[in-house]
C-alpha cells in the first residue's frame, strides 16, 4: 500500500510532456482541475476524459503505474460515494429498508467519484513528468509577479518542492521501518481497528524521528551552502518557452472554452 503512492515521484521518460516547460504543466494541471469542478454534464466529462487520456498517452508513463496511486484513494472514494448515495434527498430510485438511493444522490456520487479519480491522476502526471528542481523553478518563475506584493515566492516554491521531494523518501523510510518491525513480530494487518491503531505507534515514532533528523540535516546543508532568502539566486538552466509550449497554451485555452461551452448545452441524456 505504501508503494502505491505515486504523487511526488518522478518517472524518467523522453516524452512531449516531460520536455514541456514546468510553468506550462502547472497551468495545464490547474486548468484541468478547474474544468472538473465547472463540468456540469456528460459532455464536459467526456471532453475531460479525452484530455486526460491524451495526456497519459503523451507522457509515456505506464498506465498501470499511474493507476497505482488510486489504491490509496479507495477508502476516501467509498466513503464519499456512500454518503452521497444515501444522504442526498431527492427522488428515490432504490430502497434498502430505511436506506434510500436517490436519483440526485446517484448523480452527485458519480460526479464526485470521477472528480476525485481524475484529480489524483492529473496531479500525478504533473509530478511524474517534472523533477522537483524544475517544479520549484516553474513555481518561482510563474508566481514572480507576486513579489510586487512582498509575497515570498521563492520560499513558498522551495517549501512545496521539498514537501514533494520528501514524499518518496518518507515512503521508502516507512517501508523499511515496517519491514524491521515485522521481523520483530509486529503485525499491522490483524486485529480490530483499535489494535491496528496501537500497532502503528512503533511505526510512527521512529518515522517522525527520522523525518525531523532529515529536516535538520537539510537545514544544516542549506546553511553550509550559504542559502539565504535575501539573495537573488541564479539558474544553471534558465526557463525559456519553446514553440511546443505556446501550442500547449492554445490547446489549454480551447479546452477550457469547450468545457465552458458545454455548460450551456441543455439536453437530458440520462442521469448526467
Amino acid at each position: 500500500m505504501i508503494r502505491d503512492i505515486t504523487l511526488g515521484q518522478y518517472y524518467n521518460r523522453e516524452s512531449v510532456i516531460h520536455f514541456l516547460d514546468p510553468r506550462v504543466k502547472l497551468v495545464a494541471t490547474l486548468v484541468f482541475l478547474m474544468s472538473l469542478f465547472i463540468s456540469t454534464n456528460i459532455f464536459a466529462y467526456a471532453f475531460a476524459t479525452l484530455f486526460l487520456a491524451m495526456a497519459i498517452m503523451l507522457c509515456k508513463v505506464p498506465l498501470s503505474f499511474i493507476l497505482r496511486g488510486l489504491k490509496s484513494l479507495i477508502l476516501l472514494l467509498l466513503i464519499s460515494v456512500v454518503f452521497n448515495l444515501f444522504l442526498t434527498p431527492g427522488e428515490t430510485i432504490l430502497s434498502f429498508g430505511i436506506l434510500h438511493i436517490t436519483r440526485e444522490g446517484l448523480i452527485i456520487a458519480i460526479k464526485m467519484a470521477i472528480r476525485l479519480v481524475y484529480l489524483v491522476i492529473g496531479s500525478s502526471i504533473l509530478t511524474l513528468t517534472t523533477t522537483p528542481s524544475k517544479l520549484t523553478d516553474g513555481l518561482e518563475k510563474g508566481l514572480s509577479f507576486l513579489k510586487a506584493f512582498r509575497v515570498p515566492v521563492a520560499e513558498i516554491a522551495l517549501m512545496m518542492s521539498i514537501a514533494l521531494r520528501f514524499i518518496p523518501i518518507l515512503i521508502e523510510e516507512t517501508e523499511k521501518i515496517m519491514n524491521a518491525q515485522s521481523s520483530r513480530g509486529a503485525d499491522f494487518d490483524k486485529g480490530s481497528i483499535v489494535d491496528k491503531a496501537k500497532s502503528l505507534v512503533p511505526l510512527l515514532v521512529p518515522l517522525f524521528v527520522s523525518a525531523f533528523r532529515r529536516a535538520n540535516d537539510l537545514a544544516i546543508a542549506m546553511e553550509a551552502r550559504c542559502y539565504s532568502d535575501s539573495v537573488s539566486r541564479t539558474k544553471l538552466k534558465p526557463l525559456a518557452y519553446k514553440g511546443i509550449d505556446y501550442i500547449t497554451y492554445v490547446i489549454l485555452f480551447l479546452y477550457i472554452m469547450l468545457i465552458i461551452f458545454t455548460r450551456y448545452i441543455k439536453i437530458d441524456v440520462g442521469i448526467m
